[in-house]
């Protein structure tokens, strides 16, 4: 059943683009912006009392968030690879910058599991981030799954040929993880356990393009953000010839672009059943590209926007 989403205020940050947001055991949020910087929000629930304080600065473009056990946080940069970053001292370390030789570029999204093995993914081979158009039009299928072994070494990938690999979030057991593909409007699971062990199927076909996803660790659904609806011309792009799709992309890269206002973030329990589906036309706050549940609020963030949203938990309004 699709609900409303009630936005209640935003909360300015100062910079662009708080594409990622993952709570903090305080009842902040992290964040991180096109300027570089890695942010902890507090007071979210007031406006006027809302601060952001910056922990580290990239220097590169931090996307996808995964705060560790330890105080640390894993961060995708799009520019850099794979990144642990100390948000106590700000010191930043590379943790991949390469797979097999080819530089780690647009790396989206991460999750660390109890065998301290992490598991991220790559969204694109062939369009950089300011390019992300591109590949959503050219459907190039070059998306990645890549896992970093425990204590580090060189990353090995394990799925190849996703459409825009994007969020990435693990079952409640960790027998499997869930990844999104933002081009194909789906999201697919990949087995870590069982007979089914390094292999991969359909989970969840969804009614828009999904972004970032989030699991509280204390337990919970899988908060999918949805970046935008599913647009029927675009499916259509989709099963033309490749040299069509080539073209379309040139177009899409250099023409101006603008979200549209509907907005939506889903839950799904473990047998991707819906569990939440709240949705907003005419939204102000556009291309939602993350979600997390923080101080009974859902808190939302935007490749987009100036700052982040906060909204009513589910079940209000």
């Amino acid at each position: 059943m699709t609900t409303r989403l009630v936005p209640l205020h935003c909360v300015g940050l100062g910079g662009r683009g708080p594409e990622d947001v993952v709570a903090d055991p305080g009842g902040g949020v992290l964040t991180g912006t096109a300027d570089g910087r890695i942010l902890r929000v507090r007071g979210l629930a007031d406006p006027d009392t809302a601060r952001a304080e910056t922990l580290a600065d990239t220097g590169g473009r931090p996307l996808g968030l995964e705060l560790l056990p330890d105080g640390g946080l894993l961060v995708c940069d799009a520019e850099r690879g794979l990144l642990r970053v100390e948000p106590s001292g700000g010191a930043v370390r590379v943790l991949a910058g390469s797979v097999a030789g080819e530089p780690l570029r647009f790396c989206s999204n991460a999750v660390a599991l109890d065998d301290g093995s992490v598991y991220f993914t790559v969204s694109s081979r062939r369009y950089p981030l300011a390019q992300w158009i591109g590949d959503i039009a050219e459907h190039t299928g070059t998306g990645r799954l890549l896992r970093l072994p425990p204590g580090g070494g060189a990353p090995e990938v394990l799925l190849d040929g996703l459409q825009f690999a994007n969020g990435i979030a693990p079952s409640a057991d960790g027998g499997f993880l869930v990844i999104a593909e933002t081009g194909a409007c789906r999201l697919t699971r990949y087995h870590l356990t069982g007979p089914r062990a390094g292999r991969s199927e359909p989970f969840a076909a969804l009614p828009g393009m999904p972004d970032n996803l989030w699991r509280d660790r204390a337990g919970g659904p899988i908060w999918v953000a949805l970046a935008a609806p599913r647009i029927p011309p675009l499916d259509l792009l989709h099963r033309a010839p490749a040299a069509l799709r080539r073209a379309a992309a040139r177009v899409a890269v250099r023409a101006p672009f603008r979200p549209g206002g509907t907005i939506g973030v889903m839950a799904l329990d473990d047998r991707g059943r819906t569990v939440h589906h709240l949705t907003r036309r005419g939204s102000g706050y556009r291309m939602v590209t993350s979600v997390c549940a923080a101080d009974g609020h859902l808190v939302l963030g935007s490749l987009w926007e100036p700052g982040l949203a906060v909204c009513a938990g589910p079940g209000a309004g």
